[in-house]
């Protein structure tokens, strides 16, 4: 089984370096569009068994327009496990302001998850992320076929979280493998009913034909 993970469309704040949780939905900017119809072609081909998405509208709407693309539309699930960190108190916050009020909740967050504790801003721990979102993955290979091919939508701290956890990565290594953009695609195989996921793509943006800046990735 090989599961797509796709992160949303670019957003206005993710244009603006500001932090976008759970809490937060901000529009997609208009080029996003154009993206996610060059990720749509990208895969058309590809024959998904099912699509799953978090409810947050950037999420859902790209995974609409991304569906929408495609030879074999699969059924879309809109899932709450799958939406991003909640943020409490950085939610909407640009990052350098964030820098100042909570200095070590910036740091953790950014360099040293393991440590992130976040009951200071009134959020979610990685740990809490990871505990979310693996059970939607275990019921995903439930419930699909050995062979399947599933694409998911989600956020990209938490998809960055979430996949490093299925390879086996420690939370304080999750930053080594780098950051997912914007309206990419990362896969991962499983061939033992999840019990072990080996890595085929990450962080795939191709497709998108354009030099990646800071506020492409997370």
């Amino acid at each position: 089984m090989k599961l797509y993970f796709i992160r949303h469309g670019k957003t206005k704040w993710n244009l603006e370096s500001r932090y976008q949780g759970a809490g937060g939905d901000s529009d997609l900017l208009s080029q996003s569009y154009k993206e996610m119809d060059q990720l749509g072609s990208y895969l058309k081909d590809v024959d998904f068994a099912h699509a799953y998405s978090s409810p947050i509208k950037r999420a859902r709407v790209t995974a609409e327009r991304v569906i929408s693309q495609l030879k074999h539309r699969p059924n879309l699930t809109l899932w709450s496990r799958l939406e991003e960190f909640n943020l409490g108190k950085m939610e909407g916050q640009k990052f350098d302001d964030v820098k100042i009020k909570y200095p070590q909740s910036f740091d953790n967050f950014r360099n040293h998850p393991e440590q992130y504790n976040a009951k200071e801003i009134g959020g979610e721990s990685f740990q809490d992320v990871i505990a979310r979102m693996r059970p939607a993955i275990d019921y995903i290979v439930a419930n699909n076929n050995a062979n399947d091919n599933v694409i998911i939508f989600s956020h990209g701290a938490a998809l960055k979280a979430l996949i490093n956890s299925l390879l086996g990565t420690p939370i304080k290594d999750i930053k080594k493998r780098g950051g997912l953009a914007n309206t990419s695609t990362t896969i991962l195989e499983t061939n033992d009913d999840g019990k072990s996921f080996n890595l085929v793509k990450w962080n795939d943006t191709e497709y998108l034909n354009k030099h990646l800046n800071s506020t492409d990735l997370i």
